[in-house]
Order: C-alpha cells, then structure tokens, then sequence
C-alpha cells in the first residue's frame, strides 16, 4: 500500500480477493460490500477488512475503474519454490487504471482504450503559451497501436477530442514551482472537460520493473519491430519526452509483464483535417450535444459496421478525416465497387460477421494473456481472410471494364497487403488439444458452480439462524440453480477421485508433439509420474499399508494419505512423519520424499504452461495485425456503400481548390430522425468558396439555420473520412479544419457567463482559422445589447472574410449586417435567407428552403406561442415593445 499509494489494493487470499484497513472502510461501503474486523499481531490489533469471491472480480473493476475511475493495485499468490517458510508468496502482478485495460470484459469492444502522455515545457501563463509546443504519445495496450504528434498549447484540446483517450499521463511537477502557473491552468481546463489526469514519476522504491527511457532506440524493447529510421529522426524533442511518459508509465502499471506494441506511426497536422473540441461536440460526430448519448450522432447514423475493429476504425476516421485526395479517392473507389455490386458486398458482409477481432487477439498473445479460445479464433480468421482474398480477386479478375478500371486497381491494392499464413492456420488446428481444451473449459463449469453452490450454502445457514423474513436475496435465479445442479453434481463426483486422478485430469492446451521442447517436458514429467506410481507401491510393500495413496490436496500440499484399518498402522509405522489430517477413517501425512519429487512436478507442469505460451507466441506472425487492418477497410468500405444506398448518397468530387458546391444537400441525422416520424427533410444548394466565399444566412428561429449550417460541415467531413454524401452532387476542395461555433453554454464554474464563453470559442477560431478552412458561426453577438451584440458580430464577420478569407457560413438575426456589408470590400459575401408562409387564419408555416436574400423578420413571438404562453402575456408584450423608443442606426 505504500508503494502504490494512489491505488486500491486487491490481496488475493485462497478464492477471494480482500481489502484491508483505511481501503476497506472507504471502497467497501462504494461496492456494496460488508466490513469486518480482524484480530492480527497477536490479538491486540483490529483490522478492517472487506472481501469478494474470485469469480467476481470483473465485476468490482468495472465498478472501480470505469464507474469511481480509481486505480486498481492487484496483488496476487505465487507459489515460494523454497523449502520452508511460507509455502505462498504475493506481489503486485498488475495495476489497472482506465487508460491500462487489456482484455477485461468490461472493455467497449467497439472504442478504442487510448492511453495519452503529454509533455510541456513549464509555461509561465497560459494565454501567452498559446504556441509554446508539446509532445503528444497514445497506445492502446488491448491493440498494441502507438502513436506520437507533435502539436501546441492551443490545439491540445482539440487533439485530445480526437483521441478521445480514457486517461491522460502528464509528468509530475513540484506544485509550489514557481513560473508554471500556465500548466497548472491548463490542466485543470482539461481536467473540467471531463478527462482523467494522472501525475506520473518514475518509482523510485526498489525492486521496480520500469526500465529508464532516454531515447526512441530504448523504446524498441517495447516494440515487435524497431522503430524505422526516418520516422525516429522527424519525431521532435516533446515526442520523444511523451513516449518516454507513456512507455514508463505502461511499464509501471504491467509491472513484469512482456509487452509488446506496434511501432509507433507519427501523425502530423498535415495529414488531417483538424476539428477542435467544441466542434466535435457542436457537430454531434461521436455523441449528442444534449444528452452526450451516441445514438442520434454521425457515428451511430452512418455506422453499419459488423465487427468491433471496423467500428473502431470507423471512429477514428470520423474525428480524423484526411487531407490526401489520393487517400480519399482510394476509400471511394472501394465504396463504389460494394454500392454497385450489392451481391459481393452481401457475400463479403456475411464473412466479415464469422471473423474475430484479430488486433485484440494478437495482443492478448504478445502480453501473455492468449488462450486456446483466441488461437482457435485466429485460425478461424485467417481461413476467412483466404475467402475474402479469393472471392475479390475471383472478382477483379472477371472484371474487364475500362470504366471500373480504377476501382480494380483500388482493391488490388488492398488485396496486395494480405499476406495468409494458412500454415500457420494448419499448425494452430495440429497444435490445440482439443480434448484438454473441452477438459478444460469442464473444469471451469465445475469450478464456477462449486463457487455458487457454496455462495448457496452460506445464505441458507443466514435464512435458517434469521428467518424467511431476511432482507438478504438470493443471487441465484430457479433457472440458474437447474442449470447449475447437473454441474454440481459433477463436481462432487470429481471430488471422490484421488488426488493422484484429479493431478492427471489436468488439461493441457497444446499437443505434446506441438513444439521439440514440449515434448522433452511431458516426457520427463511422465517419467517423474513413473517414480511417484513406484514409490507409492514401495510405501505399500514395505510398510504393509495397501490403503496408502501419495495425493496432491490444494490445502495440504502434497501428502501421503491412509484410510480404514491401516490408519492406526500408519499411525504407529509413520510416527515420524508431520500429521496434517486426522479423522476417524483417515489420516494424512507430509513425507520428505514425496513432497520433494511433488515439487519437481510442479514445478514441470509450471514449465509446460511456460513453453506453451512460447509455443502461442512463435505461431504469430506480424503479419496477422497487417491482415487484420484491412479486414476493417473492407468492413467500412462495405458500410458506406450500404448506407449510400439505403439514403440515396452520392460520390464527392475532391480537389485542391477553395470550393464547397453541393446541390441537395441534406443532414443525415436530421433527415434519419425525421424519416423516422414519417417526415421529409427539405434539402438545400450551398455554393460557397469560389464567388461567395461567405455567407450570410438570416430567417426565422426554428427555420433550419443551423441545420444548413451543420449539414455542409458534415458533408466535408464524410467526404474526407472516405464516404458518399447526403447531396445530388458534391464538389469539395479539401478543407483543413473545421470550426463550428454554435450552440449556448456557460461555465459559471468559471464564472464565465455564455458570452463569454461564446467570445472565448470566437477568439480561438479567428485566430486559427485559414483559407482552407471551413468556419460555421451561428448568432455570434447574442446575450448583449443588440448594439453591441451587432458590433461583435460585424467584426468577427470582417476578420473571417478580410483575414482568415475562410470559407464560411455565418447565420444572424442581426439583419443589418447585409446593408453594412454591401459596397466595396465586401463583394464576395452572399446573403441567403429561410422563411416562414402565414396563412389568413394566422396559421404559419416554415419554408426551409434558402432562396437569395435577407429576411428582416424573426417572427421570435410566433415561436413563443409554439412554447405555450398564453395569450396574456403575448398582448403585454407586445405594448412594451411598441412602448420602446425609436433605436438609433447601429451601424
């Protein structure tokens, strides 16, 4: 505890895990667990403790991880080889944190687990330190990806949107160091966003695993391959700083344990379209703005995605579209050939469903942790990878068209990177037991429900001393019992097998023959197997005892074991030796011999679990993470091909240019929620960049302003992440940032009111934006006197348009903004307005539809009736504004 004193520590007693002292009495009561008081130094301390069932562990590490985010120290048993003593030892096997998850079941399938370092000089204040650079590192420890980046103060929270990492490793500072306020500010920014922040240091305590990093050549321990040579020479200082972060930091938190990681890809700005923070969220890419839920975003509208690592792709390039159109076109082209040819893509689909996700699975292996369950599921794979391989080259190779040419060169690029071990499938097939494996997972059925049947025990005692009125309930349904209780049955049945059967009932993963040295350990094992079956039947003769058994108890060890007449014998003829059990039909004994060779075989068995999972570890192949990447871009490319024609989508045309003209075009989520209600949504053109480079958009509330202006955000971000657009036609030239500034919030934390914030997201677009951007800025100056609020917003509209020369969309209310920006300077500006139809019994109706021009009426107290206020309150209302004195020209 001391070592570790960020975490709460699980101690592993027998088939329990338990808590003790100050952690018992603070996380018990959080998990719902019971706390106690144990008598230990003698009697004359008592020691808080709480505790729960091995089986459940799952289930309290997702209550403690994902649920309270604290930090998981796991101390686990290992048998003390050395004669005398303790026969167990413990230490910390590992430390889980929300960034550290490898393969629990908790874990999202479906999202990636990233864990981020950052490194940053100290920085004096935070407003000037705006451009001061950082180092960025992320992995994913359950897929071995690792990144680095280098970016600035300014872009890091919308870096970390884009990663959306489960935690964030930062360098541990003295908190009284002077000329480091900017830092601290920083991350307590961060820390309000909702990111978990950890401080981390090297351990200094002794026996620590961590080994220093000083330089990329020492990550390459870490990693499968060594990083290439022109990737270490562009990474940067604060790079190099952060790997070094976050690999000791993964060092310390898988304490022994060998890892293995990909080698680390750099990303640049360059080579993606940038979307900060509040954009992400404005634009509802991964969750909803309101209720932050996934269902109603882009992510959960387009994804039709049917294995867990293709959705995982998915969303990374959804928050990370690309900037290179020979990229772009590349996604496209493998989109057009499943829109087209509906019967291949149904074909491949159907496989993609029986594959497994092979990135976890190789991870699981490279850190020790892979069963014969994953190895039985790789092989499966690499066999469907051979079916997709043949199915589209059988598929290319009938297709002769000129016109599909492109397309044909697109997949056999793909195809070109799948390289199929089905050796290596073959082997797996004649390496796995598979009749230990069925043993096995037997065993763990008997297992799991002698734990249950015991659980069941303890309630029925607590019934029978409390009464039918106890509160407590029984965690097992009638079902379950049913099932349960043929198991049970089992178990007990196995229980009256001898030590000696239950020890050579032990399942074996691998086939004996599956490596050389394998082989040599079950020989000598069987050898050793030998002289226990001789040394018993020595006992017998010599000793006169027929009833003598030499047995392995979980208990006792290794014991020698006498039952009905020949006990008072053994008794007699074994006086030397240590008793460790005595009934009136039975006695148990220690005898030096046989607990010596008892430990030789466990120690054998020990070494052929070891070389079994050398064994695991040499049928991998590199190879098999390549394959399974793209898998993945078949499975997106499938997935936007679905979706292009289910919503009648069409293919974007790229180029280098500064245009955005959609003809049609619509907002997926929108248009999926309406569609939904038995409703159409109203589609619109957009031709902004070439002679309007910004647009101003007025009209009623409620008639779609921000609608049209989130949709051609939205647009230009499928485009880029490789998918067809809502639209009849879409030429795009390629966009390196988004900027969406829409929306009210406040951080009255802060003491910012929503102006202020909506100054602050302002400010930070104005300064970043460029002439390849795409800005969209909705009622920027509300929330002030309409003459200030006027005055903001012709300012910012001047900065875009004369300094940033962005393309943009900028609706308003304040309609004057057309006059002022009419004349000279201003004769790329195009105003488009929406409006609302009144008919003469009052009733209104929106028109959605943008046509040329400005709409001077808000029709704000129409909107108010919708809301309900009565007819009262709408009369007064109107006397007070007819009340109002004339305004002077705010212009």
């Amino acid at each position: 505890m001391r070592q570790f004193p960020q975490c709460v520590l699980l101690t592993r007693v027998g088939g329990f895990y338990e808590l003790y002292f100050e952690h018992a009495e603070e996380v018990g009561p959080l998990l719902g667990l019971k706390v106690g008081k144990k008598k230990a130094g003698g009697g004359k301390v008592l020691v808080s403790m709480a505790g729960f069932p091995l089986y459940q562990l799952d289930r309290y590490l997702k209550a403690l991880v994902q649920e309270h985010e604290r930090y998981v120290a796991i101390s686990e048993e290992f048998k003390n080889p050395d004669q005398g003593g303790l026969d167990w030892d413990r230490k910390v096997s590992r430390i889980i944190t929300p960034g550290t998850l490898i393969d629990e079941k908790f874990m999202n399938p479906y999202e990636n687990n990233f864990l981020l370092a950052v490194s940053m000089p100290p920085l004096p204040d935070l407003i000037s330190s705006l451009s001061t650079e950082v180092g960025l590192a992320w992995l994913d420890l359950s897929t071995g990806d690792f990144f680095t980046q280098q970016s600035t103060v300014g872009m890091l929270s919308g870096d970390i949107a884009r990663i959306g990492p489960r935690e964030i490793v930062v360098p541990e500072r003295d908190p009284m160091e002077s000329g480091n306020e900017g830092q601290r500010d920083l991350l307590q920014e961060l820390g309000r966003e909702g990111n978990l922040i950890t401080y981390y240091s090297e351990p200094k305590f002794p026996g620590s695993d961590v080994v220093p990093l000083n330089s990329v050549e020492d990550w390459n321990q870490m990693l499968e391959a060594p990083v290439p040579r022109d990737v270490q020479a562009s990474m940067s200082v604060p790079e190099v700083e952060a790997g070094n972060i976050l690999l000791g930091y993964a060092q310390a938190r898988l304490p022994g344990m060998y890892m293995k990681l990909q080698p680390p890809i750099r990303k640049t700005v360059e080579d993606t379209m940038l979307i900060d923070s509040r954009s992400m969220k404005g634009l509802e890419i991964k969750t909803t703005l309101r209720d932050n839920l996934q269902v109603g975003s882009l992510l959960h509208t387009v994804k039709r995605t049917v294995t867990k690592s293709g959705t995982r792709l998915l969303s990374n390039r959804l928050t990370s579209p690309v900037t290179s159109i020979n990229i772009i076109d590349s996604r496209l082209n493998l989109v057009e050939t499943f829109r087209y040819n509906p019967t291949l893509r149904e074909k491949v689909t159907h496989l993609l469903k029986k594959s497994h996700d092979s990135q976890r699975i190789v991870q699981k292996f490279t850190l020790g942790r892979g069963d014969a369950d994953d190895l039985i599921a790789l092989a499966t794979t690499i066999h469907i990878t051979n079916d997709l391989k043949e199915l589209l080259t059988s598929n290319i190779d009938s297709d002769k068209s000129d016109t599909n040419r492109l397309h044909r060169a697109s997949m056999g690029a793909l195809l070109k990177r799948l390289d199929i071990p089905l050796t290596l499938a073959k082997k797996i097939t004649r390496s796995i037991d598979e009749e230990g494996l069925m043993q096995q997972q037997r065993n763990e059925q008997s297992e799991a429900a002698e734990m249950i049947a015991r659980v069941q025990e303890v309630i029925g005692d607590i019934k029978d001393e409390e009464g039918s009125g106890s509160a407590l309930e029984d965690p097992c349904t009638t079902e379950t019992k049913e099932i349960l209780s043929s198991a049970a049955a089992g178990l007990r049945k196995r229980r009256m097998l001898s030590g000696k059967d239950q020890e050579r009932q032990e399942a074996w993963i691998m086939k004996k023959s599956a490596s050389p040295t394998l082989a040599k350990l079950h020989k000598t094992l069987e050898k050793l197997d030998k002289q226990r079956d001789e040394m018993e039947e020595n006992l017998r003769n010599s000793l006169n005892v027929p009833s003598l058994t030499l047995r392995w108890n979980p208990g006792y060890g290794h014991i020698c074991h006498v039952k009905g007449k020949d006990v008072d014998a053994a008794h007699e003829i074994l006086k030397n030796a240590k008793s460790v059990s005595i009934s009136k039909s039975t006695r148990s004994f220690h005898l030096p011999e046989w607990t010596e060779l008892g430990r030789d075989m466990d120690i054998l068995r020990q070494q052929i679990r070891g070389e079994e999972q050398n064994v695991f570890k040499n049928l991998l192949l590199l190879k098999l993470r390549r394959n399974a990447t793209v898998l993945d871009e078949l499975d997106i490319a499938c997935s936007f091909a679905a979706l292009a024609q289910e919503q009648s989508l069409v293919r974007p045309i790229l180029n280098l240019g500064v245009t955005h003209n959609i003809v049609g075009g619509r907002h997926t989520m929108v248009q999926a929620g309406l569609r939904a209600k038995g409703r159409t949504f109203t589609p619109n053109d957009c031709f902004v960049g070439d002679k309007e480079r910004l647009w101003i958009v007025t009209g009623p509330n409620m008639a779609g302003k921000s609608t049209f202006l989130r949709q051609n955000a939205l647009i230009s971000i499928l485009a880029q992440t490789g998918s067809f657009v809502p639209a009849e036609y879409a030429e795009i030239g390629i966009v390196d940032r988004i900027f969406s500034r829409v929306g009210s919030a406040d951080n009255l934390f802060r003491d910012q009111s929503t102006f202020m914030v909506e100054m602050l997201e302002t400010a930070q677009i104005l300064k970043q934006a460029t002439p390849r951007s795409f800005v969209i800025m909705d009622e920027v100056g509300r929330g002030t006197t309409p003459a200030d609020g006027l005055a903001v917003a012709y300012a910012c509209l001047h900065h875009l348009y004369t300094i940033n020369r962005s393309r943009a969309l900028f609706a308003t209310h304040f309609h004057q903004l057309a006059e002022m920006v009419r004349g000279p300077g201003f004769e790329s500006v195009g105003c488009y307005c929406t409006d609302l139809e009144e008919a003469e019994d009052g009733s209104f109706e929106y028109i959605h539809k943008l046509r040329k021009g400005v709409n001077t009426q808000s029709h704000a107290l129409k909107v108010a009736l919708l809301a309900g206020p009565s007819a009262i309150i709408i009369t007064v209302f109107f006397k007070a504004l007819l009340s109002l004195p004339p305004q002077p020209n705010p212009s």
